[in-house]
């Protein structure tokens, strides 16, 4: 049975539909009958309640549901549509998922080394965090997939991407857990504890590297700390790649406050993706992250291997991001500079600007090149 409403005005009317399990519904004139079931669903959606919302990525309702679905600018939705895993090869790139156990797992990029390469030659290892500021986006996204297979192939690497649990569902540090688990995953390949064709057979477990956009910068620094506190051999960390990490204070710094503002970060972004993934109670002081804070432990007390830290001239990150880079080398830590002129947060990461823009696809070709070279000298 569903009991209904009549509104003062009589314009619409829901009747009871007691004994039938149907409702009639007048609206301006007109009768509609509808089942109970369909109706009462449609009041509970009707009823639920947006309580917080990032510009056209993510809504959060009051009973605690969250929509990503993508409102923003229909003409850069596809940079978000998931592409589906292909294991032949594709302009030289062959990709799987791989499940690591329950609600865990990666996207597998292995590039095609060709006829009459050496059967035992053994390829660096890029184990990837993707960004959105722990709230937002997956592995399989294509932004990422443009990315890594083209990685893939100038680096002659397998890249070993992480589907990452997503805040509020999931705060910090659920993602931080996940980057560790695939890390410990890899071990267990290269001590023969587990078997992944493609990984086992061809990966140099001598020459693992973490990389990550935003905020899974911030996860290169979490997971390359927890490695070093670890006996992983025979796997060895070779290095560290955080592109324009999210490092920020709880207090907005100069270039927050000053550089421009693109579709890839907002201070709104910030603001909100952050008070939803970080531990509750918590501010952007948290060592996660400001991890050169007074929060935060001493630089000195990690062992963290060789670090090639990319920067984007005109993010809104670069003051905290510069304030990190020093504090890394003062700390006595091996860490180089690979600064992007011109460029806003991500930029490489935009498909639309860098196959359009000039500046956009040189930059992120010197980004690749940067890359790479840190690659073969590791």
């Amino acid at each position: 049975m569903f009991w209904g409403r009549e509104e003062k005005n009589g314009e619409r009317k829901w009747e009871n539909g007691e004994g039938n399990g149907m409702t009639e519904i007048k609206c301006s004139g007109r009768a509609y009958t509808v089942h109970n079931t369909v109706l009462l669903l449609a009041m509970v959606v009707q009823e639920r309640r947006v309580v917080d919302e990032v510009s056209g990525w993510l809504r959060v309702y009051d009973d605690g549901s969250v929509d990503r679905s993508w409102v923003g600018p229909q003409e850069a939705k596809f940079m978000i549509d998931p592409v589906p895993a292909h294991e032949e090869f594709i302009e030289g790139v062959a990709t799987r998922d791989v499940e690591l156990g329950p609600g865990s797992r990666v996207r597998v990029y292995i590039p095609d080394t060709g006829t009459g390469s050496d059967p035992n030659e053994k390829l660096p290892v890029i184990l990837h965090f993707p960004g959105g500021g722990f709230c937002i986006s997956q592995a399989d996204w294509l932004m990422y997939y443009a990315v890594y297979t083209k990685l893939a192939r100038l680096a002659r690497a397998i890249v070993v991407s992480v589907y990452l649990r997503l805040a509020p569902e999931n705060r910090l540090p659920a993602a931080i857990d996940d980057g560790f688990s695939a890390l410990l995953w890899l071990t267990s390949l290269a001590r023969g504890d587990a078997h992944e064709p493609w990984v086992s057979n061809k990966a140099d477990f001598n020459r693992i590297f973490l990389m990550g956009d935003s905020s899974g910068g911030l996860l290169v620094h979490e997971v390359a700390s927890r490695a070093g506190k670890m006996d992983l051999s025979p796997l060895k960390l070779a290095g560290s790649i955080p592109i324009h990490p999210g490092i920020c204070r709880a207090t907005r710094s100069r270039s927050e406050l000053e550089m421009p503002q693109t579709p890839f970060l907002t201070l709104d972004m910030v603001d909100k993706f952050l008070s939803l993934a970080l531990p509750i109670g918590s501010t952007k002081d948290h060592p996660i992250t400001c991890p050169m804070g007074p929060a935060a432990p001493p630089l000195s007390e990690f062992h963290l291997p060789p670090i090639l830290y990319c920067v984007a001239e005109n993010d809104l990150f670069i003051d905290t991001n510069m304030e990190f880079y020093e504090a890394l080398k003062k700390a006595g830590k091996d860490v180089e500079l690979f600064v992007s002129h011109n460029m806003t947060h991500s930029f490489y990461l935009n498909k639309l600007a860098v196959d359009n823009d000039p500046d956009t696809k040189s930059q992120t070709e010197k980004l690749f090149e940067g890359i790479v070279e840190f690659i073969r000298r590791h």
